[in-house]
């Protein structure tokens, strides 16, 4: 098999019919495109989640499937309603509206999971017959027979070993003769159940594809911004798009806040060393941001980035002079109830601490439980800071360069510093700021930093 690209577009980029044929153009455009991984049709996943929370009477349930079905069987109306993909399509409304229903009497994540699914197995469907529509030999794929995933409903984590050995068993074959069309986000455990990799894991699922077929030459991430900016340009009009950046950078702005790319979508495209590139399905035309393991130029400072809703945690106590253990067990409280830590900082008698409360607003539930507060304080005092936010500046070698810091905190000598983190990678300098100085922040950085001549150290 000869090498081939992964694109992956995102529910925008097919959220109606025109998308869908722009989506075709970038697809056949280039001859080595020959995995297409889909996210559901722009609006669809939310009205899934909705359906299936089980807190909708039978009138709300019908309200949701009549916005799916306005969604989906207009690009059906423009394809011109084919009658075997048209009953399809039928046929998986049917099915959400019987399990959205069932939600009610018996509601659970597995279920939740097994609705929410039912976006990406439509548009891809959908498009998979606008390619064959367009004269392309395409083929729908289930990716549910090869990303083999744990039991964790929501959130689930794949297992590369059986993905590898499955996608090489079935799904590597098919690239030679086919455009396979196969859904982002969702997959299943080992008896079979549908689970998902969580909200934006479309990306994660392109990458892992690419480095599981063993012979992938690039990963494109087609969206509906022309690549990664140098911040939110929502928030900074002068913001720009990054021609290229490093891996290590990318996967630093993913984590701190920049929404284009997933997470973890990089670290599968490091394991293989495989380029990733992040466009515009509205305007490929318009270039985009690669991500590279190096790039020609490697700025001191790159980006900006910002995440919102962060939780300061400060934990004092006199036993930790001189104490073995003290952040131990602290730490070992905080895994037993699935808290993941961002920033740390400490002192003599304290330790400074940073959550991200984002993952938890949709919910309504707090990342600081009652019974973890409880079993905190029994060993320290315990103060909790909210509406604060995260502030990133992503680069190179900061820890190594003389000024780096003076450049920084210069720039933003009318805000308040919460807590500052340094050092411990060459690729950030992080610190926390009250929330409502947050934008501010952000324009005073790219401002001095980013824009014309910035004060970047060489």
């Amino acid at each position: 098999m000869n090498q081939v690209c992964v694109a992956k577009f995102g529910g925008t980029s097919v959220a109606n019919y025109a998308a869908m044929c722009n989506c075709v153009k970038i697809v056949t455009s280039n001859l080595d495109t020959k995995l297409v991984v889909l996210s559901a049709s722009a609006g669809i996943t939310n009205l899934l989640v909705e359906l299936a929370s089980g807190t909708l009477d039978e009138a709300s349930i019908e309200e949701r499937m009549g916005k799916i079905c306005n969604i989906e069987f207009s690009i059906l109306d423009d394809l011109g309603r084919p009658a075997e993909i048209t009953a399809e399509i039928e046929k998986l409304i049917h099915e959400i509206r019987d399990l959205a229903k069932h939600a009610i009497i018996e509601h659970d994540d597995a279920l939740t999971d097994r609705i929410v699914s039912y976006g990406e197995i439509m548009s891809t469907k959908i498009f998979t017959e606008v390619l064959k529509s367009k004269g392309y030999n395409a083929k729908w794929f289930d990716v549910r027979a090869v990303m083999r995933t744990n039991n964790q409903f929501g959130k689930a984590t794949p297992i590369i070993e059986v993905l590898s050995n499955t996608a090489k068993e079935l799904l590597t074959p098919l690239l030679d003769d086919y455009i396979v069309v196969t859904q982002g986000f969702i997959g299943s455990n080992a008896i079979g159940q549908t689970t998902t990799l969580g909200r934006g894991g479309s990306d994660y699922s392109a990458a892992l594809l690419g480095e599981a077929i063993g012979n992938c030459k690039a990963i494109e991430i087609w969206t509906d911004v022309p690549g990664i900016y140098t911040t939110d340009p929502r928030l900074v009009k002068e913001a720009h798009v990054i021609p290229e950046i490093t891996f290590s950078e990318a996967a630093e702005m993913a984590t701190f806040g920049a929404k284009v790319l997933h997470p973890a979508t990089i670290f599968p495209a490091v394991r293989r060393n495989i380029p990733v590139f992040v466009g515009s399905s509205k305007a490929p035309e318009s270039g985009g941001t690669w991500v590279r393991s190096q790039t020609s130029t490697k700025p001191t400072f790159r980006a900006v980035a910002l995440r919102r809703d962060q939780i300061l945690l400060t934990l004092k106590s006199p036993n930790m002079i001189g104490a073995c253990g003290f952040l131990a067990n602290i730490f070992s409280i905080l895994a037993k109830y699935g808290i993941s830590v961002d920033l740390i900082t400490t002192s003599e008698v304290s330790v400074a601490i940073t959550l991200d409360h984002t993952g938890s607003q949709s919910s309504g539930k707090s990342v600081l439980s009652d019974r973890l507060l409880a079993e905190l304080k029994s060993i320290c005092s315990v103060r909790v800071t909210e509406n604060l936010a995260l502030i990133a500046l992503i680069g190179n070698g900061m820890s190594q360069v003389s000024g780096t810091g003076a450049a920084v905190f210069s720039s933003i000598m009318n805000v308040n510093i919460r807590m500052i983190c340094y050092g411990a990678s060459s690729h950030n300098l992080c610190f926390l700021v009250d929330q409502d100085q947050a934008e501010q922040a952000i324009a005073e950085l790219h401002h001095h930093l980013l824009e014309g001549n910035p004060q970047v150290i060489r």
